[in-house]
C-alpha cells in the first residue's frame, strides 16, 4: 500500500520494540502457509496444526482418548455398516469409499486433540446429488452419519462420537457463479474460505469473514456453525450475509433455497434454520453468500493497555472517534502473549502491558482513513488509555500484527490440554471471569487467559492443563456456564454446541425453545441419523 504523510502522529507509533525483527522473521516463514485452524478469525484430513509441520509440536502425539470412554455417552441403536452397504457407497461415489484405519485416523480426531470417534467408513461425494443418494440409503438403512467439512471445530461437533459414517464436503469444491455488480459468490459448500477469499479479492471483493482457520475450514462448516470471526463487527453475522442454501435433507430430499436475492419476503426464511444447525437437521452443499467490496486501505494498531478498565475506555473512544472505518477490535491479556512468545518465539511489537488490544481500520481514502486513525491513537496516548503501540499500514506489517491475536490458540494448544470457552457478555463484565476463575482454581491449572472479540463481547476463555483432570472439569462446569447465564449471556458465542457443549444450552435457551428445537429436529430427521448426540441436549 502507498504510505500516506500525516505529520501529527507520534514517533512511537513506527517503532518497533526489541525482538520485532525475530518475530517478522518467523511471521515470514508462517504467514504464506495460513492454515492453522485455531482462532476465530475460519473444516481436511489431517490436524493442521500437524499438516503445517510446526516444529514446536510432538512428533509422534499420544493417542487421543475414545470420547465414548471420556465422557457418559450411550450409542444409539444405529444400524451398522455391513458389506452390503460398503457396495452400495461404491456405487453412488465409486473410487471414493475410504475404509483404511490410517486414513481414517485424521477424520475421527478434532484438530485439538480432544475427542475421538471410531468411525470405519469415509465418503466423499463430489455433487449434491450423490450426497443425497448416500443420505437416502442410510435414512433407509438407519446409518448414523457425521457430516464434515475441514474439521476446525472447537466443540467436537465435526467428528464423530461412536462409528457413525463421515460424509466429508472436501471434494465438493467449486465455485459456481460469481457476480462482478451486487458481489454475489455461489459455490459449494467444500470450498476452502481462503481459496474463497483470493476468488473474490481477485474481482475487487472480500468475503464477509474472516477466520484463524481460513486455510483450512470450508464454507458449508462456515455456515453450518455460523462462524463469527474477525470481521463480525464490520459485516455482521452468517444469519445477515448468507442469501440461499442449497441442503439435503436426511431423508435425500434436496432443499433448492439457493436464490441470490438480497430480497425474497415469501413465507418463512428456511434458509435460517440451517444456519448453526451443525449438520444436525441437513447436510449443507452449496452456499449463495454476499460479499462487500475490498477495501482500499486497511490499517492495524497494537497498542499496550495499563488495565481492563482502560481497555473499554479505549473501545468507546475508538467507536466514537473512527466510526464507520472500524472494522475489527480484538483484545487479550498479558498471559496470551508471554504464551504466543514461549511456544511460537514471536515478540512482542510494544513494551510489555497487562492487556493488548489490536485496532483494524479499513475504507475506501487512505488519507481520510489516516487522518481519523491518528487523530484517535493522539488522544488515547494523551488522555492515558495506552502507555504504548505500534501502527501497520503495508499489508505485510497488518499481517504480522494480527498473527500475534490469530495464533493464540495454536500457543494454548502448545501448552498442553486446554479447556475452551466461547462466551457472549456484558462487555463491561467481560473480563471478570477470568479474574475469578484464577483464584477459583489456583496451581490445578497452568494458565487462564482471556482474549477475544470485544467490539461482540465475545470472550474466549481458556484454561491450560499438563493433561485432561476430571477434578479440574468440575471445578470448571457448571460454574463457568452458571456464571454466565446470571450475567444473562450465551455460553457459546460463535463456536457452537457440537458434543461438548449439548447439555449447557439450558443455561441459555429456555425449556420452551429447547423444546421446539427437539421438536424441528424429530421433523425433519425423524430417525436422528444426521450428527447424533451433537448440538440438543440429552434431555430436552
Amino acid at each position: 500500500m502507498v504510505p500516506h504523510r500525516v505529520p501529527r502522529w507520534p514517533s512511537w507509533l513506527f517503532r518497533a520494540s526489541p525482538g520485532w525483527a525475530q518475530t517478522a522473521c518467523a511471521l515470514r516463514a508462517w504467514v504464506p502457509q495460513g492454515r492453522w485452524p485455531g482462532s476465530s478469525r475460519g473444516a481436511g484430513a489431517a490436524s493442521p496444526l500437524a499438516r503445517r509441520g510446526c516444529s514446536s509440536m510432538p512428533s509422534q502425539p499420544p493417542e487421543v482418548m475414545l470420547t465414548q470412554e471420556r465422557y457418559p455417552v450411550r450409542r444409539l441403536p444405529f444400524s451398522t455398516v455391513s458389506e452390503q452397504d460398503l457396495a452400495a457407497f461404491e456405487r453412488i461415489v465409486p473410487g471414493r469409499v475410504t475404509t483404511d484405519p490410517g486414513e481414517l485416523e485424521a477424520h475421527n480426531v478434532d484438530w485439538l486433540r480432544t475427542v475421538r470417534g471410531c468411525s470405519k467408513v469415509l465418503l466423499r461425494p463430489r455433487t449434491s446429488e450423490e450426497v443425497s443418494r448416500v443420505l437416502r440409503h442410510c435414512h433407509e438403512r438407519n446409518l448414523a452419519v457425521n457430516p464434515q467439512g475441514g474439521n476446525t471445530g472447537m466443540v467436537g461437533g465435526s467428528v464423530p462420537v461412536f462409528d457413525e459414517i463421515i460424509l466429508s464436503t472436501a471434494l465438493m469444491n467449486q465455485v459456481i457463479s460469481f457476480d462482478d455488480v451486487s458481489g454475489t459468490l455461489v459455490c459449494q459448500a467444500g470450498c476452502v474460505l481462503e481459496q474463497l477469499s483470493r476468488h473474490v479479492e481477485e474481482r475487487g471483493f472480500v468475503m464477509p469473514l474472516d477466520l484463524g482457520a481460513k486455510g483450512s475450514c470450508h464454507i458449508g462448516g462456515n455456515v453450518a456453525t455460523n462462524a463469527g470471526g474477525l470481521r463480525f463487527l464490520r459485516y455482521g453475522s452468517l444469519h445477515g450475509t448468507v442469501l440461499g442454501l442449497e441442503v439435503v435433507l436426511a431423508d435425500g430430499t434436496v432443499l433448492n433455497c439457493l436464490t441470490s436475492l438480497r430480497k425474497d419476503n415469501t413465507g418463512y426464511d428456511l434458509k435460517q434454520l440451517f444456519i448453526g444447525s451443525e449438520g444436525t437437521l441437513g447436510v449443507i452443499t452449496a452456499v449463495s453468500i454476499l460479499c462487500p467490496p475490498k477495501p482500499k486501505a486497511v490499517s492495524v494498531a497494537f497498542l499496550g493497555c495499563p488495565s481492563f478498565a482502560e481497555v473499554l475506555r479505549t473501545f468507546c473512544t475508538c467507536k466514537g472517534m473512527l466510526g464507520e472505518i472500524l472494522s475489527a477490535f480484538e483484545f487479550m491479556d498479558a498471559e496470551c502473549m508471554q504464551l504466543v512468545g514461549r511456544h511460537l518465539h514471536l515478540a512482542r511489537p510494544v513494551q510489555e502491558s497487562p492487556f493488548y488490544v489490536l485496532i483494524e481500520t479499513s475504507g475506501s481514502h487512505a488519507g481520510h482513513d489516516a487522518e481519523k486513525l491518528g487523530s484517535f491513537l493522539e488522544h488515547a496516548l494523551g488522555s492515558g488509555l495506552v502507555t504504548d503501540g505500534t501502527l501497520a499500514t503495508d499489508q505485510r506489517r497488518v499481517k504480522m500484527l494480527w498473527a500475534l491475536r490469530e495464533r493464540i490458540t495454536e500457543a494454548l494448544s502448545l501448552d498442553g490440554y486446554v479447556y475452551k470457552y466461547d462466551l457472549s457478555l456484558p462487555v463491561e463484565r467481560l473480563y471478570d471471569l477470568v479474574t475469578s476463575l484464577r483464584a477459583r482454581l489456583g496451581p490445578r491449572a497452568k494458565h487462564v487467559v482471556g482474549y477475544g472479540h470485544l467490539g461482540d463481547g465475545n470472550l474466549h476463555l481458556n484454561v491450560t492443563a499438563e493433561a485432561f483432570s476430571e477434578p479440574l472439569l468440575a471445578a470448571l462446569e457448571p460454574h463457568v456456564y452458571e456464571w454466565t447465564a446470571a450475567q444473562r449471556g450465551s455460553v457459546s458465542a460463535e463456536h457452537g454446541v457440537g458434543f461438548k457443549k449439548r447439555d449447557a444450552l439450558g443455561y441459555s435457551k429456555p425449556p420452551t425453545a429447547l423444546r421446539l428445537m427437539c421438536q424441528l429436529k424429530a421433523l425433519l430427521d425423524p430417525k436422528g441419523i444426521l450428527n447424533p448426540y451433537k448440538t440438543l441436549p440429552t434431555r430436552a
